[in-house]
C-alpha cells in the first residue's frame, strides 16, 4: 500500500531569511494524523537566504541528518566540529545527551537548499557524535546505502534500526528496492519526477509504503529520491 503525501499538503514556514516546508509536524505546526513514519520524525525542506541561517540551539536524543541539495551549508557545534557540507554529502550528529550548534548559508551570493531530516533513536543519553561523509558519484542510478543503525562500514551510523538510501536518477532509469517482512519505507522525491510503484511523484512529495515487497522507482526526469527503510 502506497499513501502519497503531496508537496501542496506540507506545512510551511515563511520568513525574511527562510522558506521551509515540513512533510510532518514541526514546531507551531502540529497535526496528529502527521507526525512521522515510524521512527522518521522530521523531512524539513528548507532555503536559506545567502549568509543566514540558525543560530546556535540545542538538541536532544535525536538523529539528525542533513543533505544539501544546493549551495553549501556551514556547520559549527559544542563538539568542537567546522565543516561546509556541499551536495553530495551527508552529515549526521546523534545529539544524544545534549548538542549545541549552528547551520548558516555558506555563500554570500546564493540560497542553499537542504534537507534536514530527524530520526529517532532506540537509546537516549548517548554521547553526541558527528559524521559526514561525501558519496561522490555513488548514487547515480544506484540506491546507495547512506546510513544505517546495522553497523556496515563506509556508511553514517545511526542509533536506530534504520537504513538510508539516496538515488540520483538519470531520466529513463528504473530502480527497485525489497522490503523484509514486517518493514515499512517513506520515499521522498527530493527533486524532479519519479513513478514509485506506478504512483507518479514529483519534487516535495513523498510517500508512506507498507505491506510491499517490493518498491519500483521510474525516472521521468532526472531526479533525486531519499528511501527510508524502517522498522515499523
Amino acid at each position: 500500500m502506497l499513501t502519497l503525501r503531496k508537496a501542496t499538503d506540507r506545512f510551511h514556514t515563511k520568513i525574511d531569511w527562510l522558506d521551509s516546508w515540513h512533510t510532518f509536524s514541526f514546531g507551531h505546526h502540529r497535526d496528529h494524523a502527521h507526525m512521522g513514519f515510524g521512527p522518521l520524525r522530521v523531512i524539513n525542506d528548507d532555503i536559506i537566504a545567502p549568509d543566514q541561517g540558525f543560530d546556535t540551539h540545542g538538541h536532544r536524543d535525536m538523529e539528525i541528518i542533513t543533505v544539501v541539495l544546493s549551495g553549501a551549508l556551514e556547520h559549527k557545534d559544542s563538539l568542537g566540529t567546522g565543516s561546509v557540507i556541499f551536495p553530495g554529502d551527508v552529515q549526521k550528529m546523534s545529539a544524544g545527551k545534549g548538542i549545541l550548534h549552528s547551520e548558516f548559508n555558506a555563500s554570500p551570493n546564493h540560497p542553499c537548499q537542504l534537507l534536514q531530516i530527524w530520526i529517532m533513536p532506540s537509546v537516549e543519553g548517548v554521547k553526541p557524535e558527528y559524521q559526514q561523509i561525501s558519496f561522490d558519484d555513488r548514487t547515480k542510478n544506484n540506491l546507495c546505502l547512506v546510513a544505517s543503525g546495522a553497523g556496515e562500514e563506509g556508511v553514517i551510523s545511526l542509533y536506530q534500526d534504520a537504513k538510508m538510501y539516496v538515488a540520483d536518477m538519470s531520466a529513463g532509469t528504473t530502480l527497485e528496492q525489497t522490503l523484509a517482512a514486517g518493514r515499512g519505507a517513506w520515499v521522498h522525491v527530493a527533486t524532479g519526477q519519479v513513478e514509485i510503484n506506478g504512483q507518479s511523484m514529483s519534487a516535495g512529495d513523498g510517500a508512506a509504503i507498507s505491506a510491499e515487497q517490493k518498491i519500483t522507482f521510474a525516472a521521468k526526469s532526472e531526479s533525486k529520491i531519499l528511501l527510508f527503510d524502517l522498522a515499523i
